[in-house]
C-alpha cells in the first residue's frame, strides 16, 4: 500500500470514529435530559460537552483500533 493511500485511510478513518462517537456522545446526553446548548453553562450542559468529548475520544480511539487490527490481519493490502 503507498504511504499517500495509507495516510488518506489513516486520516479518514480517525475523522469517521471521532464524528461517530461524538454523536453518539450527543444522543447519550440527549438520552439523559442533558442540553449541550442551555444558555449560560450549567452542571447539566458541562455534562453533557463532556458527554460529546467522551464519546469523540472513544470512537477515535475504536478506528484506531480497527485500524490496527486490520494491519495486523494483513487486510490492508488493495
Amino acid at each position: 500500500m503507498s504511504a499517500a493511500r495509507r495516510l488518506l485511510l489513516e486520516g479518514a478513518s480517525d475523522a469517521v470514529g471521532f464524528v461517530a462517537g461524538a454523536l453518539a456522545g450527543y444522543g447519550v446526553a440527549l438520552l439523559l435530559g442533558l442540553d449541550l446548548f442551555a444558555e449560560g453553562y450549567g452542571a447539566a450542559s458541562i455534562a453533557g460537552i463532556a458527554l460529546v468529548g467522551l464519546g469523540g475520544g472513544l470512537g477515535l480511539n475504536l478506528a484506531r483500533r480497527w485500524r490496527n487490527g486490520r494491519a495486523a490481519h494483513g487486510g490492508t493490502e488493495a
